[in-house]
């Protein structure tokens, strides 16, 4: 349902293998503000304004390969340009059944239609009859989207960016979160398919060979690629991959966003795709049918890139191209179109979408972090600044389940974190703010699942973070901020509460006596509540 203060934006790409299109909506969280997406975070905004979220809503997508048949000269077919008009009108009506106007669309062009000597006959086409401008963009500026995807999507401060897509490959180079070198090649998935390996049987070391080296030569250019020491990569091919290594190693599963892959994992992948006829690969647990017969070549690309810069394996994030443009209308009152802190976007994010108690949440997570700091500073555990993180994120996530039910809303509030994801953390880092929530109202903590991904260390960061959420929500357990403060004061084998309230606090009192179990479990002292001290 749009309200005052929302906004729209369709994305419509059109790529060398698929077309989308995305259609976003934000929300200002002020109604008093112009139903403009531009003005949806203000330039000295250093974070977003309170209530404001953003999300993906509908997606249309169609596996064109508008590229397929084009040969050499990279002219398009009239079969590609057949498919490529009927799947644009759909596009076109849609926009228009959604009320979309033209100010909130966005429509792009990458590497088939910019190189195609005969494109012009989509676009007249689409501008004449469907009555929908389609922007060519330039290598650079494709390039340039696919950076802002993932600068805005991960906390990338010093590496590469590696954007694979049907035609073309784009790599950038990113210094102090900065883009510092943009270059693009003509390496993409379908391109290679068609040029080097086979179409009716598995792929021979030679035409791998040959792909290979070609690749190799291309990436000469990119001279500033070994000074890198991570990479994130983006695009249909990296999702594909990572979803084909989960799957392949049994690791727990909800998305790829931030999944590393090995380049021994790579490299296993890319053997046992190879062995496969084309029509098989689509069938590989985690590949996309419409994707297997190009998903070897994409492969072997990414594993030059990795090989060329000396990587040890590639990040990959959900965003794409799509979500580069958006975040350009997104922050567009800002120097530049980048999230200040984008795990920290991504919590508020989630919260502002599902939990309407801001207060209360907020007031959580002041309380839990009180007392995780008292009880550093008093020696009882390490004072993490990444294990301090988790718990916050914890805290203001706690409560969105509600939006499912209040029944089991602890259950739901996991699901949401799991499923809706949180761009810039690690998925051992989501799947640890997931059962700190989990276990936020009864239960004795368990990585479950999730073992898989954890450290040496991580069940004992789970039983702290969870009982200090405990503690906090039993204190703000009539959520009318009552409990101003908690003060955790250390004597010999037993840890005190001393408790600054407005009034009476016998809930809260009560509520925290229960925690006994779970509290000397994760910190090895027993827990006391001492007589309330009235603010």
């Amino acid at each position: 349902m749009t309200t005052e203060g929302d906004s729209r934006l369709a994305v419509i790409d059109l790529g060398s293998n698929s077309f989308r299109l995305v259609v976003f909506e934000a929300h200002s969280g002020a109604s008093s503000r112009e139903r403009k997406l531009s003005s949806f975070w203000r330039a000295d905004d250093p974070e977003p304004p309170l209530g404001a979220w953003w999300k993906r809503t509908d997606e249309i997508y169609e596996p064109v390969r508008i590229l397929a048949g084009g040969g050499k000269t990279g002219e398009l077919t009239e079969q590609a340009l057949d498919r490529a008009l009927a799947t644009i009108n759909v596009f076109a009506q849609f926009c228009s059944a959604a009320g979309l106007p033209a100010q909130e669309i966005e429509a792009v062009a990458t590497s088939a239609i910019r190189d195609a000597p005969n494109a012009e006959a989509v676009l007249a086409s689409a501008r004449d009859e469907l009555g929908l401008t389609i922007r060519v963009l330039s290598p650079e500026q494709e390039a340039r989207y696919g950076y802002l995807a993932a600068i805005n999507s991960t906390d990338l401060q010093n590496g590469a960016v590696l954007d694979l897509g049907g035609g073309s490959l784009q790599l950038v180079e990113v210094e102090a979160r900065a883009a510092t070198a943009l270059a693009s090649w003509p390496l993409g998935a379908v391109r290679m398919t068609e040029r080097f390996l086979p179409s009716d049987e598995p792929a021979g070391a030679k035409a791998i060979a040959k792909l290979r080296a070609h690749v190799a030569s291309e990436l000469e250019a990119a001279s500033w690629l070994g000074g890198s020491a991570r990479i994130v990569g983006i695009g249909g091919t990296l999702r594909n991959l990572a979803a084909a290594v989960q799957r392949a190693e049994g690791t727990a599963e909800f998305g790829v966003q931030g999944f590393k892959i090995g380049r021994g994992q790579l490299d296993q992948l890319i053997e046992r795709l190879a062995a496969m006829e084309p029509a098989e690969r689509g069938l590989v647990a985690g590949i996309k049918p419409a994707r297997g017969d190009i998903i070897l070549a994409g492969a072997i690309v990414v594993a030059e890139v990795l090989e060329a810069g000396g990587f040890k394996a590639i990040e990959v994030t959900e965003a794409g191209l799509r979500e580069g443009i958006f975040f350009e209308r997104l922050l567009a009152e800002r120097d530049e179109p980048l999230l200040d802190d984008v795990r920290r976007a991504s919590v508020l994010n989630l919260a502002a979408q599902y939990d309407p108690h801001a207060a209360h949440t907020r007031h959580v997570a002041a309380l839990a972090l009180g007392l995780f700091d008292e009880l550093a500073a008093a020696g009882l555990h390490g004072g993490d600044a990444d294990e301090r993180e988790l718990l916050t994120a914890a805290c203001l996530l706690h409560d969105i389940g509600v939006a499912v039910d209040y029944d089991d809303h602890h259950k739901h509030s996991r699901y949401l974190v799991l499923n809706a994801g949180l761009p810039g953390f690690t998925p051992r880092e989501v799947a640890l703010i997931g059962q700190i929530i989990r276990y936020h109202r009864k239960g004795m903590p368990s990585l479950g699942p999730f073992a898989g991904l954890m450290n040496d260390g991580d069940a004992e960061l789970l039983d702290r973070c969870a009982v200090l959420l405990r503690l906090a929500e039993d204190l703000e357990r009539s959520r009318d901020q009552l409990v101003k403060e908690a003060h955790a004061s250390v004597n010999g084998k037993s840890v005190t509460l001393e408790l600054v309230a407005d009034g009476p606090a016998e809930v809260p009192r009560w509520a925290v006596s229960r925690e006994g179990e779970l509290f000397e479990r994760a910190f090895k002292r027993k827990l006391a509540v001492a007589p309330l001290e009235h603010a």
